[in-house]
């Protein structure tokens, strides 16, 4: 069952002895697909087979996502995860590309494109941020508190497990499809990387990840030149219409498509216009 949703071929970069897991499908215009957390290269499945047979889509797990390692010892900062992206692209010679990202995978994506505006063909964004925001929901902010944060995300898998019921407003998901986001994720030690996603959340100047953030964001406007398409769950419980209208007012010439009743998991609320207009945009 899971290899009919995911038939995909494995794929690994070394990152100073740790495994970083990317997709490399089909052949043409690169297609780079970024995810957030906790979801891995799964919740873009149904894009990758549409686009292989014109594109090449490559389809990075962030460092402890997915088949990606999962070291316990590893820092799991906002600008890690661009270095190892960037050094992703610079492994496979990605002079030219289009970008879709999600959640995460905005500013990940964002923070490695941004240094090279020249090489961003077209840009796909599904509900994601565009700038540093205290403003998440209680269920968010109740996860970065010590202590319990870690029983609620590692112990109990709130995260993981929990996002297959609460980022869906469509319908319920499939059982096979919620067993697949939650595949990589099976154990308290597997679950690191959703805990330190939630805690590298900048929720103000004294944060870690803050300023780089900060750095990220201010520099979005390199990117406003190129065609951009903006596809957006308005139900999403965390990033809010409110966070579109941040992208709107940056990229005031994006092609916008909201969807009254799609969640979080956009993607999956609704795979087949997304898929259609997608691939209809990129060709």
């Amino acid at each position: 069952m899971f290899d009919e949703l995911y038939p995909f071929k494995s794929h690994f970069l070394d990152l100073d002895g740790r495994r970083y897991h990317y997709l490399d499908e089909g052949q043409g215009p690169v297609v780079l697909m970024l995810h957030g957390n906790p979801t891995w290269s799964f919740y873009y499945r149904e894009l990758v087979k549409a686009l292989r047979p014109t594109h090449r889509v490559i389809v990075p797990d962030h460092m402890g996502c997915g088949y990606s390692d999962k070291p316990q010892d590893y820092d799991y900062r906002l600008e890690n995860h661009v270095g190892n992206l960037s050094r992703l692209i610079e492994h496979l010679g990605l002079d030219r590309y289009s970008m879709v990202v999600h959640d995460w995978g905005g500013p990940i994506g964002f923070g490695a494109t941004v240094p090279h505006p020249e090489r961003l063909d077209k840009l796909v964004i599904l509900n994601t941020t565009c700038e540093l925001d205290a403003t998440y929901p209680l269920r968010i902010r109740m996860c970065k508190l010590p202590g319990l944060g870690t029983l609620l995300i590692r112990g109990f898998s709130y995260f993981a497990a929990g996002a297959t019921y609460m980022a869906c407003k469509q319908s319920q998901m499939a059982g096979g499809v919620r067993a697949g986001y939650t595949r990589p994720y099976d154990s308290w030690s597997n679950r690191i990387a959703n805990q330190r996603f939630v805690q590298d959340i900048p929720d103000g100047p004294g944060h870690p990840t803050w300023e780089y953030g900060q750095g990220v964001m201010g520099q979005l406007d390199k990117l406003a030149s190129r065609p951009i398409q903006i596809h957006w769950g308005m139900k999403d419980f965390c990033f809010t219409p409110a966070f579109l209208a941040g992208f709107r007012q940056r990229f005031p010439d994006a092609e916008v498509h909201e969807y009254p009743d799609g969640g979080h998991y956009v993607l999956e609320d609704e795979t087949a216009p997304i898929r259609d207009r997608v691939t209809a945009f990129l060709a």
